[in-house]
């Protein structure tokens, strides 16, 4: 009941993105490789800069079962202050995002397109922080409900204004990858005011927002340093993710258009996975604030079944239904689709492979952020993906030349190590000790 409507608050948030995916997917596949790379550099900085959202949502957690109303007021306050701090860091790092990406050896067409698309929609990274740390703020609060229905109306926002300003529908100017840039955009601002007016009117007594701008030092460094190594974990994956878009990029435009909606179909089943993991983070946050470790133990347990059902199901429909699933997201017109649907058909296969470990290893990391335990999973990862990963994605997939499903294959072995390692390190950590004072 804790994880639905955070699950399908992830859902809906994901469909903002596959909203981008499938609307450029019909105006054109020069564009939805374009946006595979531009959403791939985006979200390498905005989930490392997220690591200090997610930090919130333990502490909080933690402070709700302590009945510590002033705890959790500076936890989210200096959480929002990092993540704007943050924000002020990596803007320049997409204003001029065809930089890095010409280095990383892609096509120079798709590079600016994706620089195009990211000087409008990069500057949504502040507003996207803020909403989450707020979502992680409200849903520690277990208010998850009004998480998910924020979410819902944002994704409703960003279809219509796509649909708009992509295609130049309802007598809006036609803008293609721009207009899905503007719609991003206005729909995280529009996101963030509505977390914003929801507190102020419904928990006036939490006094978030009163006297905001002074800062609260002490506070600012416990989310620091519980934050810090979350963003650096999410690097590390989303790195690695990002990296696959790379390569899949050196094989060319057809083979990264397929990987991109691969992707966003494998993409589309974690978010269950990462609501289930949310709620693992509040359950295990609530049995350190009341030390109570048989609770804590029964909700990994239950929590580790729900993934394990989730992935059996995906598996299924991702092995029985491929072309039905990638003809979605590509027009029946277009020339290309018959290359797209015999890659991804196998990009697919490998993606079903890697459900079970990747929702585990999503849920071994949930239950240890709730015990506020980051930085061994940070080293964790960090091996996982960047030493065995990445590695097995350019041996497999060039070396060998094995293609996208080397690649994928790749990313599997490094899912892997992490989810055993991952799931080995809290089923062998004791709860922590009672914060002092």
């Amino acid at each position: 009941m804790l994880g639905l409507p955070l699950i399908g608050g992830h859902l809906a948030q994901f469909a903002i993105g596959l909203t981008d995916t499938v609307m450029l997917g019909w105006y054109g596949v020069d564009e939805l490789a374009a946006l595979t790379l531009a959403n791939s550099w985006f979200f390498v900085l905005f989930l490392m800069g997220g690591g200090f959202a997610w930090a919130v949502m333990p502490m909080v957690a933690q402070f709700h079962a302590e009945d510590d109303q002033v705890q959790s007021r500076r936890a989210t306050r200096m959480g929002l202050w990092l993540s704007v701090a943050y924000s002020a860091v990596v803007l320049p790092f997409l204003f001029w995002a065809e930089v890095p990406l010409l280095m990383l050896g892609q096509d120079p067409a798709l590079a600016e397109a994706a620089q195009v698309y990211l000087r409008i929609a990069g500057w949504g990274v502040v507003p996207s922080l803020g909403v989450l740390v707020l979502k992680s703020y409200l849903a520690a609060l277990e208010r998850t409900q009004i998480v998910l229905w924020i979410t819902v109306a944002a994704a409703v926002v960003n279809a219509l204004l796509n649909y708009a300003l992509i295609f130049g529908n309802w007598g809006a100017p036609e803008l293609g990858i721009r207009g899905a840039a503007i719609a991003s955009l206005l729909t995280s601002s529009v996101s963030v005011l509505g977390c914003i007016l929801y507190i102020q009117i419904t928990l006036p007594q939490e006094q978030l927002f009163v006297r905001f701008w002074r800062i609260d030092p002490e506070m600012l460094r416990r989310v620091f340093n519980l934050g810090w190594p979350i963003g650096l974990t999410n690097l590390s994956e989303v790195g690695l993710f990002a990296s696959s878009a790379v390569l899949m990029g050196w094989l060319g435009t057809i083979p990264l258009a397929a990987h991109g909606i691969a992707l966003q179909l494998a993409s589309a089943t974690f978010m269950v996975h990462l609501g289930l993991s949310n709620a693992a983070t509040i359950r295990a946050g609530n049995a350190v604030g009341r030390r109570d470790p048989d609770n804590l133990a029964r909700g990994g347990l239950a929590v580790t079944a729900m993934s394990v059902a989730m992935s059996l199901i995906t598996v299924a429909v991702f092995l029985i239904f491929p072309e039905a699933l990638l003809g979605l997201f590509v027009d029946s017109d277009e020339p290309a689709l018959p290359q797209i649907l015999a890659i991804g058909t196998g990009l697919l296969a490998m993606a079903a492979l890697f459900q079970l470990v990747d929702g585990a290893q999503a849920i071994a990391l949930g239950l240890l952020r709730g015990l506020q335990d980051t930085r061994l999973p940070m080293i964790i990862a960090a091996v996982a993906y960047w030493v065995i990963g990445l590695p097995a994605c350019l041996l497999l997939g060039f070396t060998f030349d094995w293609g996208g499903i080397g690649v994928w294959m790749g990313l599997v072995l490094g899912l892997a190590v992490a989810a055993v390692f991952l799931s080995l390190r809290f089923w062998f950590k004791k709860l922590p000790e009672q914060r002092a004072g």
